[in-house]
């Protein structure tokens, strides 16, 4: 699998040094793996799944996708309050193809 470039050259350095969480940027790069790297759209995980997959603990991992949330580079909603998560890994750097035509 390959990893966009802008995700170690920009992204890590971004979410590491200037808003100084390092768990984020696991966070972000597993559910990337784990979607975009495997062709899916999205992923239902939990935080405890997630939590284990990046070696972090499961407070980590509320915090960073609250973090990757507001910086709008996830993307999540449940079914039901108690449902497990479906995230979607966002790519906001990458224009797409076929932009919608302006209003006018």
């Amino acid at each position: 699998m390959k990893i966009d470039t802008y995700i170690t050259e920009t992204l890590m350095r971004d979410l590491v040094a200037h808003s100084r969480s390092s768990a984020a940027f696991l966070v972000y790069l597993q559910l990337y793996c784990l979607t975009h790297g495997a062709g899916r759209e999205s992923i239902p995980i939990s935080h405890g799944v997630l939590s284990e997959l990046a070696g972090i603990s499961k407070r980590s991992v509320q915090i960073a996708v609250g973090h990757l949330i507001e910086r709008r580079l996830l993307r999540s909603r449940k079914a039901k309050p108690t449902s497990v998560p479906v995230y979607t890994v966002l790519t906001p750097w990458i224009r797409r193809k076929n932009p919608l035509p302006p209003h006018g």
